[in-house]
């Protein structure tokens, strides 16, 4: 049921366009193109170290793209899919992960065409690329967290989905991805480590681009799941305390 509700919810975004889902790729394609040619062509970045500029730059923004569109789209489900709200058979808590496997068969688009770029690039295939399998998880885990939160809040204060549009605005250009961290104080550089969606897309690079074993930054994998388990445990004790008046409210 999960599947062909996410399956449908994908289907459900772009109908009646002539294209159809195809627009799910061609958006973030054209997307990263034109940062691309923006960041480097237009004001000169160079390389990141050994690495060239496009494999670091679409090695981290990929999973920000999955993340935002989960964040964004879970957040609104429950408004969505009020029809089903209402039922009182139906299992309401697997809504926001209906809009997370809607997105993360793109994702999963996304990371082949970093594998591609990364080929291009002169980088091929090795053993650490295996651990993209566990980032894919955090991704998915910060994601549902932030999702199942946001989704509760949103079916009883309505202007929370536009608080998280300017929270994802904002987080787009605070987490390091058209940016080095390495290129601020080192004094400074904590701050950003507490968003725990750089650990993910600092993940990714390490992955693609740095070859750093996710098991090398252990201080920052503790602090991230410290913090998606303990989001993950207040949205569900939001969701149990808040879900009898949903269907008053929806």
């Amino acid at each position: 049921m999960l599947l062909s509700l996410a399956k449908n919810d994908f289907k459900a975004k772009y109908a009646g366009s002539a294209l159809g889902t195809i627009w799910a790729f061609i958006n973030p394609v054209i997307t990263v193109l034109i940062y691309w040619f923006v960041f480097q062509v237009a004001f000169g970045n160079g390389d990141v170290g050994d690495v060239p500029y496009v494999l670091w730059l679409v090695s981290g923004i990929i999973p920000w793209f999955f993340i935002s569109e989960s964040w964004g789209g879970a957040t609104g489900v429950f408004t969505d899919y009020s029809y089903l709200v209402k039922k009182v058979v139906f299992p309401v808590e697997i809504l926001p992960m209906v809009r997370i496997i809607s997105a993360f068969g793109v994702h999963l688009f996304f990371v082949l065409l970093t594998f591609i770029v990364s080929i291009a690039c002169g980088v091929f295939p090795h053993f650490i690329h295996i651990q993209i399998l566990y980032y894919m998880v955090c991704a998915f885990a910060i994601s549902y967290a932030l999702g199942q939160i946001c989704a509760v809040l949103n079916a009883f204060l309505k202007d929370t989905a536009n608080i998280v549009g300017v929270i994802v605005q904002m987080g787009f250009w605070i987490t390091p991805i058209f940016w080095n961290i390495a290129d601020i104080p080192q004094s400074l550089t904590f701050i950003f480590k507490l968003n725990p969606i750089f650990y993910v897309v600092q993940g990714y690079r390490d992955t693609f681009a740095f070859g750093i074993y996710f098991w090398e930054r252990w201080r920052l994998l503790i602090y991230f799941w410290a913090i998606t388990l303990v989001l993950l445990f207040i949205g569900r004790i939001l969701f149990k305390r808040t879900r009898p008046h949903f269907a008053d409210l929806l």
